[in-house]
């Protein structure tokens, strides 16, 4: 099985990762895992010969491959020879020399590809495939679990659960007193399955039964602060689009009270997810123009999205919050609105999160997550280490944001030069590049001052044009 898995691994990392390979190199690079669990294995390629030696003396060789599969046949051959003396490799397992290989060749080529063990690999497919609940947010107590929050759409919404609830017991299990991890893993479960709840409302008992139901997170949060919306997107999740949509139609077409003037999205913090949502967010705000680029060596990673939608803000001012948290999708969706002038955006450089992963199964059950194209933005400079600089810098401090705020409503734009440098920036960027771009506003964590500097801009019309001009 190992040497299955090592040649389906290394064909699909020559045919489909962003950087070529060769059969020697793939080889090398893995031979060198033994080396992670026996610190006494050393490997050399040297005259066209791949040696394994421990503690010195020479173990066993094999010719250097020219082919994937040679790779594979003899890597499967040294390891067999170094397993038979080593009572530690022995211990560690097949599957863990394969983790250690896999983990020696993506120090070569990039810090997002891995490998993925079997087990891993299958309680990952049940996350990404949703957790079956009842859709409650709870915090553990004395007498059970009070309920902090309802989700919408939910069996818990439909049953006619509210915060302040208290769970006592969920199929004869008690609630009370349970840790945080417990009571996630009682209110869980299998699609479908019941749960037989005894709730407390006051003085008041009663006993309800509830299917658990797939329930996207709650990802969008919303808040007024005087005229402005802000929106809080934590995560991209399968529902992120429509959760975002909702909340600017009521805001906009079906107002409760008078219409925000304008608008924050607030992505700090934000490490991505699902590029579909990323792209769908942004079509609930851009009517034309490109959203993103892909580019890879396999044809099917050259990919160029364009918005399709509708403006629900109806062209309201938008600032976007990010900090150096703010990675992958959040970036998409950044940079994609600030390159065709839609938003300014406040804040640090983010992290610079611009590899798009695709998952490959292996024929032991596991798989690789591998780094097979590289996120543009619509300008078509690259997210990967540069990641998103904002107009407005608030990582230097807050005497630095106020005089930025100044200079813009002045029609100077502090960050005007260093944004232009970064828009014409292609792949390869220099190291050196990266490095004087990101420390012109360096990543930092949001402070508590970035979303009044964002309203501050927002209501200056000569700050908020300069802002998004380029």
């Amino acid at each position: 099985m190992i040497e299955t898995t090592l040649q389906a691994g290394f064909e699909a990392i020559a045919e489909r990762h962003l950087d070529p390979v060769t059969p020697p190199d793939l080889a090398l690079w893995a031979l060198r895992g033994l080396t992670a669990l026996e610190p006494g294995f050393d490997v050399e390629s040297r005259d066209g010969v791949l040696r394994v030696s421990l503690l010195g003396r020479s173990l066993a060789q094999r010719a250097t491959p020219g082919t994937l599969a040679e790779a594979a046949t003899a890597l499967s051959w040294l390891y067999g020879a170094a397993w038979g003396v080593s009572p530690t490799l022995r211990r560690a397992g097949a599957d863990a020399l394969l983790q250690a290989s896999f983990d020696e060749v993506f120090n070569h080529l990039d810090p997002y590809s891995r490998y993925v063990s079997p087990a891993t690999a299958d309680s990952d497919r049940d996350r990404r495939m949703g957790t079956a609940g009842l859709g409650l947010q709870v915090e553990g107590g004395p007498r059970g679990a009070t309920v902090l929050a309802v989700m919408p759409d939910s069996p818990a919404e439909a049953a006619g659960l509210q915060q302040g609830d208290v769970l006592l017991s969920l199929n004869g299990i008690s609630m009370a007193r349970q840790a945080p991890d417990r009571l996630a893993a009682l209110l869980e479960g299998p699609l479908g399955s019941r749960a037989r709840l005894r709730i407390q409302r006051g003085r008041g008992h009663r006993n309800i039964v509830l299917r658990r139901e797939v329930v996207p997170p709650q990802t969008v949060r919303s808040a007024r602060q005087g005229d402005v919306l802000v929106l809080r997107i934590t995560a991209f999740s399968s529902d992120t689009a429509d959760q975002l949509g909702e909340a600017l139609l009521m805001a906009f077409d079906h107002p409760v009270s008078p219409a925000p003037r304008s608008l924050v999205l607030d992505l700090r913090g934000n490490r991505g997810g699902f590029l579909r949502e990323a792209i769908r967010v942004v079509d609930n705000i851009l009517s034309a123009g490109i959203v993103a680029r892909t580019d890879g060596r396999h044809p099917d990673a050259r990919r160029v999205w364009h918005a399709a939608g509708m403006d629900l803000t109806q062209g309201r001012p938008i600032a976007i919050l990010v900090d150096g948290r703010t990675a992958s999708s959040a970036e998409i969706v950044t940079a994609a609105l600030s390159d065709n002038g839609r938003a300014a955006v406040v804040g640090s450089a983010t992290m610079g999160k611009g590899l798009i992963q695709i998952l490959v199964p292996l024929p032991n059950e596991g798989e690789l997550s591998l780094s097979w194209s590289r996120i543009l933005a619509p300008d078509g400079w690259p997210l990967q280490s540069l990641g998103v600089l904002p107009s407005l810098c608030t990582s230097l401090g807050a005497d630095g944001a106020t005089r930025g705020l100044e200079r813009l409503a002045q029609g100077d734009a502090p960050m005007g030069a260093v944004l232009r440098r970064q828009r014409q920036a292609r792949v390869p960027v220099l190291p050196s590049e990266i490095t004087a771009l990101r420390g012109a506003c360096p990543p930092a964590e949001g402070r508590d001052g970035d979303l009044q500097a964002a309203v501050t801009l927002l209501s200056n019309p000569e700050a908020y044009r300069t802002a998004t001009a380029k």
